[in-house]
């Protein structure tokens, strides 16, 4: 730890990667769990000198420091003290007229642990959060499963192999297999000598047995569930945003797979197949179409993660798929091997399931050996999303991958980067946005987002720093947002583009939340002075700040409420009693009059009319469609406007219209789309007195209903 880094910590908190004790005469005894609790999880810094008043962090130092030093290390050297020999890195440095002492605990390997105390396994630690917490018995046991040096999928499971296994799965990996010409060719084999050649069957007191791998991959159903008494993933899909998930709001689509591992993925690729976007393009070498998902690969590789490096010794906790309209989150019961910062490097891992993973490689899943989140990040950055989050929980040893549906150059990323006045390569622009999204961004975190070398995106880095945009953190390849941007007006500070964290400004825009004064002024009293501007001349100073004013009947038709120019142009004011009498049905004398006054339609509309600020810019800047939908019946529709259309035959929510369609970016979806639908009188709110209504939907208006069986009929 440098100097500059430990200073910075003590600013903080402690957290699962370093812990800070007083020890200013001798070592703590509490000291050695935070060892054995480092070692067990991912490792940490252990510092002495340090004093903790309430929830702050004073440096008071270690007087004794030869005294303390040698003592910490020679205990760690006595077996009878911890179990394992670990190769601790100490560090000393001075704050002021104080003397720290910094020692790293490294993360024992898989064969090492629990690592224990005092000869008692039972004296096991694990790291949560800033504690260190002794290990269950569950945990314990799964220490010393992933201990074995037989790993879980090779050991031999006791089932006569004649009955153990699903034909119609085998037939169907041998035929991928033997299509594939690099692997060598067992056609003639029967399916044991096949499943033995694959090293799927071993020797076991004389006899040929099944291992645990062959019976996840290819077993019958009675086979497989006495192997794997619970379900393999749980695969959920929402209408609604992650945020919302706390709100006891059920699925819309559930799949529960409990069947061999070759029957899952197939079932697993069908579940994806209803919701993945099905492009048109023609592929320019072969002149055939390739309908093939852009999203595919990274779904794909997230869903073979899911299967072979799943803890299927773990009978108390499933897979689960979880996709909720602005991410799709993975979650696998244990933990990867693999220390965090190697997760998504190339080359060979240590493997959970070795047998397993080998059976997937060679029918062409898994092909790239220790590329598999690697390919995940490459695609999903590719389409111009934030990179994925990955979890590597070993306290808990669980794994998570959550794939944002979420633009890492936002729109308010991209002004934000043009009001610098910097020229940015694309490399440099995402490398920016991605430290000014998370408020610190590591070395591996910026060859992800570039998909650079880690020397090219270092001189990346480098050129961001020279450019006085980002600064390094500490001597370990961190990089934070330079400090005098973040009082530049503008600044996207951390978390503020992403989806699950609404912003303040967008929400107030929302045109299905109206401040309660707008919605009591529009209910078809409109007020004595809005009568008398229609009839007297406007305000001359309407009509000044309104230079860009379009022709009285575009304003009346395009907005959804009356404005400064509408009033100028509603010379005949409309018949008081007609508005408060008729706040709901508009007389068909009043809709077909649009053009020289405002039909009833148009002050029922005021209900959920958007927000002024809202209403000022479209009187400026008219849409040409939109004017054309509100002068006359709406009979040209976007292609998302005809993809609304066919999903509102019934009641849907907006969620479920967002999730269907696949777009995020809720408040444009209404602006660009929905609204206009709704003023059109295509489609109508199912609670249109409660925009805000939880259950509030939309569904086709009769008109609507007319529209679509005229464009489906070709009339």
């Amino acid at each position: 730890m440098e100097r500059e880094e430990l200073v910075r910590r003590l600013d903080g908190h402690e957290w699962n990667d370093v812990e800070f004790k007083e020890a200013r005469r001798a070592v703590p005894r509490d000291a050695y769990e935070t060892v054995s609790a480092f070692a067990n999880t991912g490792g940490g810094r252990l510092v002495f000198g340090v004093r903790q008043v309430g929830e702050k962090f004073e440096a008071v130092g270690v007087l004794s420091v030869d005294k303390v030093q040698g003592d910490f290390l020679t205990a760690l050297r006595q077996r009878d003290k911890i179990s394992v020999d670990l190769d601790i890195r100490e560090d000393i440095h001075r704050l002021g007229k104080s003397d720290i002492l910094v020692f790293y605990v490294p993360e024992a390997s898989r064969g090492e642990k629990p690592v224990y105390l005092n000869g008692d396994i039972r004296r096991s630690f694990v790291r949560k959060g800033g504690s260190d917490v002794r290990c269950s018995e569950n945990e314990r046991n799964r220490f010393l499963i992933d201990a074995m040096a037989q790993q879980f999928d090779g050991q031999a499971f006791e089932r006569d192999p004649d009955a153990a296994f699903d034909r119609e799965s085998i037939e169907w990996y041998r035929g991928n297999y033997e299509r594939r010409p690099e692997n060598r060719s067992h056609a003639g084999l029967p399916d044991s000598g096949f499943l033995e050649e694959m090293g799927l069957l071993v020797e076991q007191d004389g006899r040929k047995a099944p291992t645990r791998a062959a019976v996840l991959l290819f077993g019958n159903n009675a086979a497989f569930r006495q192997l794997l008494p619970r379900p393999v993933v749980d695969c959920q899909r929402f209408a609604f945003a992650c945020a919302r998930a706390d709100t006891g709001a059920r699925w819309m689509d559930r799949v529960v797979l409990d069947e061999n591992l070759i029957r899952t993925w197939r079932a697993l690729m069908d579940w994806y197949g209803r919701f993945a976007e099905r492009p048109f393009r023609i592929d320019p070498a072969s002149l055939q179409r390739d309908d093939t998902p852009p999203d595919y690969p990274a779904y794909r590789e997230a869903m073979i993660n899911l299967l072979i490096h799943q803890d299927y010794s773990d009978h108390a906790r499933k897979a689960e798929i979880r996709r909720y309209a602005d991410r799709t989150v993975f979650r696998n019961p244990g933990d990867a091997f693999a220390p965090a910062d190697d997760l998504i490097e190339p080359g060979e891992k240590e493997l959970r399931n070795p047998r397993i993973v080998t059976a997937f490689r060679r029918i062409g899943l898994s092909e790239n050996a220790g590329w598999g989140l690697r390919d995940i990040v490459r695609n999903w950055v590719q389409l111009g999303n934030v990179p994925p989050r990955i979890v590597n929980d070993k306290s808990r040893k669980r794994f998570e991958l959550v794939l944002l549906r979420e633009e890492l150059l936002s729109e308010r990323q991209r002004a934000f980067q043009a009001g610098l006045g910097v020229r940015l390569t694309d490399e440099q622009a995402r490398a920016f946005a991605l430290v000014c999204r998370e408020g610190e961004a590591t070395g591996s975190q910026l060859r992800t987002v570039t998909g650079l070398s880690a020397p090219d995106a270092a001189a990346i880095a480098e050129g961001l720093a020279a450019q006085r945009l980002i600064e390094p953190v500490g001597a370990n390849g961190r990089y934070a947002l330079a400090g005098h941007l973040k009082e530049r007006p503008g600044w996207p500070r951390p978390g503020a583009d992403r989806v699950d964290i609404p912003d303040p400004d967008l929400v107030t825009d929302q045109p299905d939340t109206p401040a309660p004064s707008l919605v009591t002024d529009q209910v078809g009293r409109p007020s004595g002075s809005l009568v008398t501007t229609q009839v007297d001349a406007p305000d001359p100073n309407l009509v000044t700040d309104q230079p860009d004013t379009p022709a009285p009947s575009l304003v009346a038709d395009h907005v959804g409420r009356p404005s400064g120019s509408l009033v100028t142009a509603q010379v005949d004011a409309p018949d008081p009693n007609l508005v408060t009498d008729q706040p709901d049905t508009p007389a068909p004398s009043l809709v077909t009059d649009q053009v020289g006054r405002p039909s009833g339609s148009l002050v029922t509309a005021q209900v959920d009319a958007p927000d002024p600020n809202l209403v000022t810019d479209q009187a400026r800047r008219p849409a040409g469609n939109l004017v054309t939908a509100q002068v006359e019946p709406l009979t040209e529709l976007s292609e998302t406007h005809r993809k609304i259309v066919a999903l509102c035959d019934v009641p849907r929510r907006l969620a479920e219209i967002m999730a269907t369609l696949g777009v995020t970016g809720r408040n444009h979806f209404r602006k660009r789309h929905l609204n206009p639908l709704l003023r059109a009188g295509v489609v109508a709110m199912t609670h249109p007195d409660r925009p805000n209504h939880p259950n509030q939907a939309y569904v086709l208006t009769d008109a609507g209903a007319r529209l679509a069986a005229r464009r489906a009929t070709g009339s």
